[in-house]
């Protein structure tokens, strides 16, 4: 089976999608745990270090898999812009693997700050790790968290497809994971107050399921004890769905097709990389 896998390719786009899933975890649940648990810095730190750890996540796998790094995004790809259906549930099993892993490495480093701030590993801190509904204090319920996730990730995958499509006005000179990490940093900033922007299945189930086998025995629930871990999974899938369609819908269809390259993986060579 490894043998197959690997003749198609498809084995190492499933390693890049796990070094790339993983890079993007190492700082964005490092991040809020440096703040959550030892008090340096802010909510502005956090959105930095998660746009900051999706530009990095997308240059370690960007040639080799396409980096979605999230199966919102390959799902949205598989369903509006040609993406192989086969590779659905190897990338996803990749991407959450790589969150899973980056969040044991977090869990592990910041052990004894975690311990310091929150002893039972409660509710306090289980936010470092996975999403609550407006973040663990503001009365935000269950389903004001999923309309939120829902309209989160379709702005997304409606702007991932726009700085993507090289029909349309792409940035040049390998640029385009820089534009989305700043895509990342402001949505962080403007939609980040109802489910904490997890906008990504894989960036909240692998963590949480990392913090659960680590101590937080409530990590499946949120702060009033619903079971909510199905939240930032099933509505960034409904909501990359909406904004793929509304892309394709009002402007993919107008653009001219001049490239075969398939759908969300980097060209092989084109003009305006670098050498």
């Amino acid at each position: 089976m490894a043998e197959r896998l690997k003749a198609r390719g498809l084995l190492g786009e499933m390693a890049a999608e796990f070094a790339g899933t993983m890079i993007l975890i190492l700082f964005g649940v490092g991040v809020v745990a440096q703040v959550a648990a030892a008090e340096i810095g802010d909510h502005d730190s956090i959105a930095w270090a998660w746009g900051l750890g999706v530009t990095l996540g997308v240059y370690v796998a960007a040639r080799i898999s396409g980096a979605h790094l999230n199966p919102a995004v390959t799902i949205a790809l598989a369903a509006f812009q040609g993406f192989s259906w086969r590779k659905v549930a190897p990338y996803a099993l990749a991407q959450t693997l790589g969150a899973f892993v980056a969040a044991l490495i977090v869990r592990f480093n910041y052990a004894e700050v975690l311990a310091k701030a929150d002893p039972g590993f409660t509710i306090k801190t289980q936010g470092v790790f996975s999403t609550l509904p407006g973040n663990g204090t503001l009365p935000v319920g269950t389903w004001g968290a999923f309309r939120d996730q829902i309209i989160g990730t379709a702005i997304l995958l409606f702007l991932i497809l726009a700085i993507t499509d090289m029909r349309n006005n792409a940035p040049l000179a390998n640029l385009a994971p820089v534009v989305i990490g700043l895509l990342v940093v402001a949505i962080g900033m403007a939609w980040g107050t109802n489910a904490g922007y997890a906008i990504n299945p894989a960036r909240d189930l692998g963590p949480r399921l990392a913090s659960f086998l680590t101590g937080y025995e409530t990590a499946w629930q949120d702060q009033y004890g619903q079971l909510y871990f199905w939240v930032p999974i099933v509505a960034p899938i409904i909501g990359g769905l909406i904004g793929a369609a509304l892309y394709q819908l009002l402007v993919g269809r107008f653009l001219p097709v001049d490239d075969d390259t398939e759908p969300g993986r980097v060209p092989e060579k084109t003009s305006y990389e670098t050498v």
